[in-house]
């Protein structure tokens, strides 16, 4: 996954330094729009998808979309946990939620929440965990592609 990640953060960097060598913008055919190839590179890093599948014999169900700043989960539900988290990890085990980043607490019963990033790289991460951080479980996660 960070080899991929690096592949397309190098190719965007690739076509932008190719593309400011291209002269004035009297020759831009593209009329300072970003080109089809920059923007879809763009969009793949950015916006990144998953399934739920519940854990440690709970129930998690839902579809979640990691896009620039937003995490938004559709569909979502979960059983019932004294202080459910939505967190941003590297894996499904307890120590990989400790490294990673709490995004916000979530409700159960809730289909459609979304929540706002702030000040964290979403693209470092390749889970979202649903976690009770007062039972220090892993209530289900959602791989991201």
């Amino acid at each position: 996954m960070r080899f991929k990640a690096l592949a397309a953060t190098f190719t965007v960097g690739l076509v932008l330094a190719l593309s400011a060598c291209g002269g004035s913008s009297d020759d831009d055919a593209s009329g300072g729009q970003p080109s089809a190839t920059t923007t879809a590179a763009s969009d793949a890093m950015s916006s990144r998808t998953g399934t739920f599948e519940g854990l440690n014999g709970k129930k998690v169900m839902g579809t979640v979309s990691v896009d620039g700043d937003q995490v938004v989960l559709s569909g979502f539900s979960s059983d019932e946990g004294p202080d459910l988290h939505v967190w941003l990890t590297n894996g499904t085990a307890e120590s990989d939620v400790t490294a990673g980043t709490e995004v916000d607490a979530v409700k159960f019963d809730q289909a459609s929440q979304t929540f706002t990033l702030s000040g964290v790289d979403a693209a470092k991460f390749d889970t979202v965990v649903i976690h009770c951080d007062k039972a220090k479980a892993v209530f289900g996660a959602a791989p991201l592609a």
